[in-house]
């Protein structure tokens, strides 16, 4: 999912980055939780089964960096984040966008870039990211209804942020897992980015296609679905993720600096 027009102003109304509900009977901590768990305290039983169903948290901790690209018509989009401070650089065919641990950056000679480069430079890392970037600090973790979908029923985590975490820390996401094999199947998210309200407006991301690269599982595809209130419609767009790779090593001193051509991007710049 590249930024073109179409896309991307679907991804603009649809979602980005979650947070939690405002009721503490609703959502408690995660070592509130499941304070017995023996490897795994600040998580609810039902999420630390679904992180090793993944290949295991620990795994994911060790590495430094992940890159990932997405075709699309207009050419190859390669994203780089390190994942222990978040820097990410996201290179375009003719731009090229990403955040040096304080601002998120644009270079865009061109104007071709369209979007919002402050939601978009690190939204396909937190969907690719699941369930791992779930185990943030800073989470809430409740219950959350189960759901049914073509007959099948998939039990729920609801999950939020604290007040502060994130650029949308009024968001909401839910988990949904395969009983049978305890792996990510759903994902359901509000949006308050943009209107900074929260919002009640469920948006549902199916994972259809694992792939397993050094040890973990994660997404080959997604597929967004169309949806009325928090009803699933229809299969909408899909995105695939190529050349994955989870490295032990950190990019060099700069790789995620603001080139000199480019321009700091404000929050609700665009």
């Amino acid at each position: 999912m590249k930024p073109t027009v179409s896309f991307l102003l679907i991804l603009i109304l649809l979602g980005c980055r979650g947070n939690p509900g405002n009721n503490p009977e609703d959502q408690t901590r995660a070592g509130e939780q499941n304070e017995a768990a023996p490897a795994i305290t600040r998580f609810p039983e039902n999420l630390a089964k679904v992180l090793e169903a993944h290949g295991g948290l620990s795994s994911w901790q060790e590495k430094q960096t992940l890159r990932f690209q997405i075709p699309e018509d207009e050419g190859t989009e390669t994203h780089t984040i390190d994942l222990q401070s978040r820097k990410d650089r996201v290179e375009g065919p003719s731009y090229t966008l990403g955040f040096d641990g304080e601002k998120v950056w644009l270079a865009d000679p061109g104007h071709t870039f369209k979007g919002n480069a402050a939601f978009y430079h690190n939204l396909m890392f937190y969907f690719f990211a699941m369930p791992f970037v779930l185990a943030d600090d800073g989470i809430r973790y409740g219950p959350a209804d189960d759901l049914v979908y073509q007959g099948k029923t998939y039990p729920g985590i609801k999950i939020g942020y604290d007040r502060g975490v994130g650029a949308s820390p009024k968001d909401e996401y839910y988990l949904y897992y395969d009983p049978e094999t305890q792996r990510m199947a759903w994902l359901a998210y509000t949006v308050t980015f943009f209107q900074g309200e929260p919002s009640d407006d469920l948006h549902w991301l199916r994972y259809d296609r694992w792939q397993e690269v050094n040890g973990l599982l994660v997404p080959e595809s997604l597929t967004w679905y169309n949806n009325s209130g928090k009803a699933i419609g229809d299969a909408r767009d899909s995105v695939h993720f190529q050349g994955v790779s989870l490295m032990e090593n950190r990019m060099p001193e700069g790789f995620y600096g603001m080139p000199s051509d480019a321009e700091v991007v404000l929050p609700k710049d665009q």
